[in-house]
């Protein structure tokens, strides 16, 4: 030491610690001091060098900051080798220590270094270095101290001794500080970086060191989010290497890696040569790899590839990172508790320097502050590594979707694709967020024992004794809740499914009279579901308790062993306070191992679903040989035989096809012969067995089913193609698709929903054939494209594309068809049997061999006219859309084939009429529209509608004076006084913890006397047990009063909103998609019931905890009053900017995720047509595209929260801070067990206050489902169900005499008038039919009768009781309707027919005689309990029209209106009905409303409307003979 030093000491304790102005030697400072940051750089710059060799963003153009930063190096450099030569040059004239050599040679070589690194940096295109950052802040802070102590030295010396290093010290400082400064600001972006072509990028990329650590590059968004709702425009690009291109690419180049290991350690199992192609495998990410999985898919596989391992080779080293900073923060963590115990031994001892305790405050803040900073920095880094580890695999499973084989297709359907897409990997993004607990809490652990023992000894054994008994309690709770959770799931599924149900059919129900039913149903199941909501919401409250009196009770027993043990043990303030936060250290990694290791389980079944669907078997690309080869055929099959899967029967043996170039060949056979097997054999999607397939050129593919992707109907013809006019029209001509687009509401710009939901199937057909002449392929594959569209229109496709005159002439087709009318005008004609090709010929040929093909024709010619039938049926639904062009097409048709017999004119003109009255079009377009909702939530519509309801949310959650009042709402369902009780509740639990610490604090002061300690243990332990115990039991009885107001305000609110629904009108329903009320009972309930509660309970527990730390160190320490004031202002502040933010990120965040999965489950059902086109890589590239659009808003998400972590724990810091410092001011009036308390308290309020402002952004956009119930709670209703003092007679009506005096109606207000001022009466028993064109207002006729539409003006009688002043259910129920569309309701079949069981089985059997059933129920095995699925699927359109016959037959009152179906169902069916009604009605009143006009002719009278009035009434003979409307009516049917 001393040739180092010389005669000064290094080390002086009474000048350092004990003086009241403490200082430090100066051979200390020229050593420790000097040398600490100069160790520093050297230890990390090898590594830094090392990394920026490796990542190179290109060089930064030398900017003034650069050149300044630069200088500044260098003369740090020369001043500190001034000071070297100074030595050098003293050493002449006295002996100097040798540390005056040292110094200046190490920190001005260190100078250097870090002038080399700026450059350095400058050419890897560093902006910002964090390095030198901290070099420069660390050289700053050591040069502080001999900066005071020169200035000391000087001012008591009167002189400065040492002229020259006096001088060189504060250039050495002054420059210093500089550099500190200048490191703060960045440098302009690299050359030919994204950044500079990006039109909105994110900042992140160019923030500096501080900025990044801080996340101060956020808040330019927090306070755009605060001025206005965020929209997409507003978001920042994804970063590069967050961004799809990067992230998937990497992870697949890992699998391939695995997949390629595993091959080859099995052909060493195998002992064969390795196979080479597998080198070149691993460096080619291109190269597929389905050549090396088919040569190996014959051999058992030994080793699977691992999935697990690539993911940790493509993310590992990213996650590693933030692994380390948990590290870190996991030691930083126990460093405060020492603190604390140095600062309550200070405030112990008298006559201490002050500047220990000013010191040690600021310690504990720079402490906590640097956790804080550390902390995010290893969130960041794990949320990153989640959401790429999402976008990785989401990638991987769209790419392996898309090749996989038909077996593998098997045995994952689309469903559980998705699944593995949304769940799975979701589940890894969750784990990657705790995956570091895993080592990281049995850390924290250990060290907070190691620590508690060191203060307490082995009495710590018994509170980790309490622990540990409480994590089986713990375990068994979650594992109970969790079975809770999946009963409540299917309780929840039932009831949508139920309301789902309802909703579809409201208009039968109400007809019905069969609400009250319907809505007991929902409600015993809403009773179950509360049921089990209650339980869970016990349990809950017990795992609270367990939750906030754990470290109660470790603390108590711990403290009451330790007194008790050994009388020499006395709890003072320092082991008491010092134990409690080390208590409170070890609550978090308790909690959360439980946690951890059940995530990790569910990780690792996906894990295992995922490795199995990426290790599936790939389609061989070399099945079909698609070489260019100088070839007189097109498409060659030589000896052919293909099955589905490597397992089955071969379907498809012995083909051999060569087709000529340009010709057409007709592929024909019975069903289920292998027709469309061949197509897919040709297309490479069948396992080729064996033999050799060769197709010239490129392939066009039109499947049977046509498949229509989510966009519009141009660029489903375009598929990808440059759009050309000219072409394009050509193409819209030939595939006779120019109507259609004059019906379609935008042209071809529609935007077409999922599945082609707003086209019909013969549109869809023509779009796919439409799609596959613009392509202009070399080969066509049409699977019978013609089946699905009417005749004349087969026709003309056929004329205008595929036949020998049609766009294609010039192409080889191969077309799949049942049309025999085509035969002769085809080249070929191949027929297929059972797999095999039984002949093959041009259709003459085929005649004269008479074989297969002559006796295929002969069966299809009879089978011809019963299969026209279908194609006018598959017309008519067609025609449902479009009314207009009805007729002309029938009559095309009929003019088109004039060897027509007489008998199919006939029946057209028939259906011409029908068709041409189909029902009002207001009605049936609005109608049409929901169904296609409810089949498939069209989700077009329900796009743009719920984004127009996300406007509406974003404006109602903004003002403020909506939301008290949303809350009061809340408050009242809970039950006011509740509420209140509550919240009281809250606060004395808090108060009691509040008196347990104080209690605490009075007993450590009794160590100053050992007496008293010894008497008064025995009480001090009993009372702080009573108060810790009382504390717990009030938190249970919150948390359970919590969870009686919950289930009062779930049960209130469900109940309010079922009423209403049950009572609204029906012009509501018209109105308002399905989705949307949906949306209520679903999404909106489940809210109310389970988020919304437990954002509740968090939000009081936090600010309750907040609130009494406050108070307890107030009452300290009163001071700290004045600083609460502008630490609560930036609190409110940084508060209500992260609301607004991070509630429309989230929005905007599910409202890009569901496209990735509807644009993966289209895709999953179109791969054959997207590979036959050629268009992986560009659905690949849109998927990519969306998930990235979805990362973009979720990643700014993340960000939020750290920005918000990062500011509200400052705040939280400085609390601690002064705290600390109030306390060491207030030191001589103040004892320590107070400080103990009131540091400790503070050392907490952190995470209160963090979880306080997530709650209030979860409760803010929670409570808005609230709004949301509340809205459709209070629609306004229809008619009240029952008028008591105007209730009819029991047996009314007696006669069925109806009446209509100078009646009108409309359907909404604001609409026309439907029926204007009708006037006629019917007597009792008599048969009238109703007829006229659509639009004439027949259906309204019987809407009026049931009060579904209310009168605009008149009145109706019925046996001289005015109907609107009675109630609906009373008049409802006595009148009797066969509807239109037979609607079903899944259960029994005795429920459908008799909801409210008043019929005895003898009743309901008889009906289902008379309506023709009882053969088809008595042969079921259930009977009357036979289950109808929803919507009655399981039986056919004709029984269900016989099921409403049954309901009408069982209620059998005297007025009977029979809305004829329009579609024609069957004549069968329809002919019973009528026979039955003849037979068992003629007693009673019927009206009908018919479409056929043979059915009514032999009625009493027929009443014809017109434009919603009265033309014509009167018996069917004479209206024939009066020649007006009627007459030419049956003259078009060919009755007159």
């Amino acid at each position: 030491m001393e040739r180092l030093c010389g005669d000064e000491p290094f080390w002086e304790p009474n000048r350092t610690l004990y003086a009241d102005v403490p200082d430090l030697t100066e051979c200390f400072q020229l050593s420790v001091l000097s040398w600490t940051p100069c160790i520093y750089l050297w230890l990390i710059s090898p590594l830094y060098l090392f990394y920026l060799k490796r990542n190179n963003k290109g060089y930064i153009m030398m900017s003034l900051l650069n050149r300044v930063k630069t200088v500044f190096g260098f003369i740090l450099w020369i001043v500190c080798w001034t000071d070297l030569f100074a030595s050098f040059h003293e050493m002449k004239e006295k002996d100097i220590p040798l540390i005056y050599f040292i110094t200046p040679l190490i920190v001005g070589m260190t100078m250097l270094l870090a002038t080399f690194i700026i450059q350095f940096e400058r050419l890897r295109g560093v902006q910002s270095s964090g390095v030198l950052f901290i070099f420069w802040t660390l050289s700053v802070l050591c040069a502080i101290v001999p900066f005071r102590s020169k200035i000391i030295h000087a001012s008591t010396k009167g002189e400065v001794k040492d002229t020259l290093r006096f001088t060189t010290f504060y250039m050495y400082f002054g420059l210093t500080l500089a550099e500190l400064i200048l490191s703060c600001f960045n440098e302009k972006p690299p050359l030919f970086s994204s950044v500079v072509t990006d039109p909105n990028p994110c900042p992140e990329s160019t923030a500096g060191f501080l900025s990044g650590m801080t996340f101060w590059w956020f808040t330019s968004m927090a306070i755009k989010g605060y001025k206005n709702p965020l929209e997409t425009k507003d978001l920042w690009s994804l970063n590069k290497q967050d961004s799809s291109d990067t992230v998937v690419p990497e992870l697949l180049r890992e699998w391939e890696v695995e997949k390629s290991k595993a091959q080859s350690t099995e052909q060493d199992v195998n002992g064969q040569a390795v196979y080479s192609k597998a080198g070149t495998e691993a460096n080619h990410v291109e190269v597929s790899p389905e050549e090396v999985e088919v040569l190996l898919s014959d051999r058992k596989k030994s080793r699977q590839p691992s999935f697990l391992r690539a993911l940790l080779r493509a993310f590992g080293p990213y996650f590693l990172i933030g692994s380390a900073f948990k590290l870190l923060q996991d030691l930083i963590t126990f460093i405060n508790p020492q603190l604390l115990r140095l600062l309550i031994e200070f405030t112990k001892e008298k006559g201490v320097p002050s500047w220990w305790g000013f010191s040690l405050a600021f310690l504990m803040f720079g402490c906590a502050l640097l956790q804080t900073l550390i902390l995010h920095q290893h969130f960041q880094y794990c949320f990153v590594t989640g959401m790429r580890l999402r976008t990785a695999i989401i990638g991987a499973i769209y790419r392996k979707s898309l090749v996989i084989t038909n077996e593998a297709k098997r045995s994952s359907t689309v469903g559980e694709v998705v699944n593995l897409m949304s769940v799975d990997a979701q589940r890894f993004m969750d784990l990657t967020t705790f995956l570091n607990m895993l080592w990281s809490a049995p850390l924290q652990i250990v060290l907070a024992l190691f620590f508690l023992w060191q203060t307490l000894g082995p009495s710590v054994l018994a509170g980790v004794a309490v622990m540990i008994l409480l994590i089986p309690f713990n375990a068994v709770i979650a594992m109970k809740t969790r079975a809770y959770q999946v009963e409540q799931m299917q309780y929840k599924d039932a009831r949508i499914k139920l309301m789902n149900e309802i909703l579809n059919g409201i208009k039968v129900l109400k007809l019905y009279a069969w609400e009250v039913s319907f809505k007991e149903k929902v409600l015993q199941i809403r009773q179950k579901e509360l049921n089990v909501l209650r339980k869970t919401a016990y349990l809950s409250a017990l795992s609270t308790m367990a939750w906030t009196s754990a470290p109660f009770l470790v603390a108590l027993t711990t403290f009451a062993v330790y007194v008790t043990v050994d009388k020499k043990n006395v709890l003072d303030a320092e082991k008491a306070f010092v134990s409690l936060s080390l208590f409170n250290i070890l609550r978090f990694p308790l909690n959360m191992l439980p946690q951890v290791i059940s995530s990790l389980v569910q990780a690792s079944v996906s894990l295992r679903r995922i490795q199995e669907f990426l290790s599936h078997d790939e389609l061989d690309p070399d099945n079909v040989d698609r070489k260019p080869a100088p070839s007189d055929y097109a498409v060659t099959v030589v000896n052919g035989k293909f099955s589905w899967a490597k397992k089955d029967s071969p379907t498809l043996h012995n083909i051999n096809v060569l087709v000529p170039q340009g010709s057409l060949l007709a592929v024909v056979g019975h069903v289920g012969c292998g027709k469309s097997s061949l197509v897919s054999a040709l297309l490479g999607e069948m396992e080729k067995q064996e033999g050799h397939i060769s197709i010239r050129g490129s392939v066009a593919y039109v499947p049977q089913q046509a498949w229509i992707q989510n966009a519009t109907l141009r660029d489903n013809i375009l598929f990808g193609k440059p759009y050309v006019e000219q072409k394009y029209r050509s193409v819209l001509e030939a595939c006779a698709l120019t109507p259609d687009l004059e019906v379609l509401p935008g042209g071809d710009q529609t935007e077409i929903g999922e599945k082609g939901i707003n086209l019909s199937g013969g549109q869809r057909q023509r779009v796919s054939l439409a799609r596959a002449l613009y392509s202009e392929a070399d080969v066509y594959l049409l699977d019978d494209p013609l089946s699905a569209v009417d005749a004349h229109v087969a026709k003309h496709i056929f004329d205008n594309v595929i036949g020998p005159e049609g766009a294609l002439r010039g192409k080889t087709r191969i077309l799949v068809t049942h049309g025999i009318s085509f035969l002769p005008q085809v080249d070929n004609i191949m027929v297929l049997v059972d797999g095999m090709v039984s002949e093959m010929g041009s259709y003459q040929d085929l005649l004269k061999q008479n074989g297969a093909f002559a006796d295929f024709l002969r069966n299809y010619s009879l089978e011809d006219i019963v299969e026209d039938d279908e194609v006018t049926e598959v017309l008519m639904d067609e025609e449902e859309s479009f009314p207009d062009d009805a007729l002309s097409n029938h009559t095309d048709m009929v003019d088109n084939e004039p060897a027509v017999n007489e008998a199919r004119r006939q029946f057209m003109r028939q259906i011409s009429i029908m068709s041409n009255d189909v029902e009002n079009p207001k009605t049936k377009s609005i109608r049409r529209r929901r169904c296609s909702e409810r089949r498939h939530g069209d989700p077009q519509q329900e796009k743009k509608e719920a984004k127009g309801e996300k406007l509406i949310q974003a404006e109602t959650t903004e003002t403020g004076r909506v939301k008290s009042k949303v809350y009061w709402e809340y408050a009242k369902a809970v039950g006011p006084l509740l509420s209140v009780f509550i919240c009281f509740l809250y606060a004395s639990q808090s108060a009691a913890a509040i008196g347990a610490n104080i209690w605490l604090s009075q007993w450590t002061n009794d160590a100053r006397n050992d007496t008293i300690a010894h008497e008064k243990v025995h009480m001090r332990v009993g009372v702080y047990a009573a108060l810790g115990i009382t504390q717990g039991f009030l938190v249970m009885f919150s948390a359970f009063t919590l969870a009686l107001g919950k289930i009062q305000a779930a049960c209130k609110l469900h109940q309010g909103l079922l009423d209403n629904k049950f009572h609204t009108p029906q012009a509501f329903y018209d109105t308002t998609p399905i989705g949307r009320i949906i949306n209520r009972f679903s999404k909106d309930i489940y809210v109310i019931d389970e988020a919304l509660p437990s954002t509740v309970l968090m939000f009081l527990g936090t600010f309750f905890a907040s609130l009494s730390t406050m108070i307890v160190i107030i009452s300290s320490t009163p001071i700290f009053a004045v600083v609460i004031v502008p630490l609560a202002l930036i609190y409110f502040f940084v508060q209500r900017f992260y609301v607004a933010t991070s509630r429309q990120l989230k929005r905007l965040e599910s409202v890009s995720r569901s496209p990735i999965y509807s644009h993966f489950s289209e895709t999953i059902t179109g791969t054959s047509v997207i590979r036959a086109y050629g268009r992986n890589s560009a659905f690949v590239l849109m998927s990519d595209m969306k998930v990235d659009e979805n990362q973009k808003s979720y990643y700014p998400g993340i960000v939020s929260n750290r920005w918000l972590g990062v500011r509200i724990e400052f705040i939280g810091n400085c609390i601690v801070l002064f705290a600390a410092l109030f306390a060491v001011i207030g030191k001589e009036s103040l004892n320590p067990s107070l400080v103990g308390l009131s540091v400790s308290y503070a050392l907490q309020v952190t995470m209160s206050l963090n979880w306080m402002v997530r709650m209030t952004s979860d409760l803010e956009s929670n409570i808005v489902a609230v709004e949301r119930v509340k809205e459709y709670s209070e629609t306004p209703p229809e008619a009240p169900w029952e008028v008591e003092d105007k209730k009819p007679p029991g047996d009314w009506p007696s006669e069925g005499n109806v009446e209509f005096v100078d009646y009108s109606v409309r359907y909404r207000e604001g609409l026309d008038l439907v029926l204007r001022n009708i006037s006629l009466k019917v007597k009792g028993g008599e048969k009238i039919g109703i007829v006229g064109r659509t639009g004439a207002g027949k259906s309204s006729m019987t809407l009026c009768l049931f009060r579904l539409l209310e009168a605009a003006g008149g009145e109706i009688t019925i046996d001289a009781v005015k109907i609107e002043e009675i109630g609906l259910h009373d008049l409802r129920s006595k009148l009797t309707i066969i509807p239109q569309e037979p609607v079903l309701f899944s259960g029994t079949l005795r429920m459908n027919l008799d909801p409210f069981e008043k019929y005895s089985d003898d009743d309901v059997w008889n009906a289902l005689t008379l309506s023709h059933l009882h053969k088809f129920v008595s042969n079921q095995p259930a009977k009357l309990n036979l289950e109808c699925s929803e919507g009655g699927e399981n039986l056919s359109v004709g029984q269900r029209q016989l099921v409403c016959l049954a309901r009408a037959l069982l209620r059998k009152t005297r007025i009977l209106i029979l809305d004829e179906a329009t579609a024609a169902i069957d004549l069968e069916t329809d002919d019973l009905i009528q026979s039955t009604i003849r037979t068992q009605f003629e007693d009673c009143t019927v009206f009908t409303i018919a479409h056929r006009l043979n059915t009514i002719m032999d009625y009493t009278r027929v009443l014809v409307l017109d434009k919603g009035q009265v033309a014509e009434f009167d018996t069917p003979v004479n209206l024939i003979a009066q020649k007006g409307i009627f007459y030419g009516m049956a003259k078009d049917a060919g009755l007159a």
